[in-house]
């Protein structure tokens, strides 16, 4: 399954990036692609693009924050809303419920 991910915190400092983090590496053990943007302190990383959007499968939106352009994925019947802490401590509960 390919698999999108945006995740932010308050901060944006630790959290954000600890939790893309788990996302990437719990997804590709699960044989997934999956790629994370982040939305941090530093603003938009790794930003999520027209063609990764238009072949998703799924979405997942790890934030404890209103996500930056969330319309991008209006044509995406998958997405997954969950606090960033579930990233960080339970990602392989997160892939279970898409």
């Amino acid at each position: 399954m390919k698999i999108l991910a945006i995740t932010a915190c308050p901060t944006g400092i630790a959290h954000t990036y600890m939790a893309a983090e788990q996302l990437e590496r719990t997804g590709k053990q699960l044989g997934h692609a999956i790629k994370v943007e982040t939305q941090g302190a530093m603003g938009i990383e790794n930003r999520l693009t027209e063609a990764d959007v238009a072949g998703a499968d799924a979405v997942i939106l790890a934030s404890d924050l209103p996500v930056q352009g969330r319309e991008r994925f209006a044509g995406i019947a998958r997405i997954l809303e969950v606090p960033v802490q579930l990233a960080i401590k339970n990602p392989a509960e997160i892939f279970a419920r898409l």
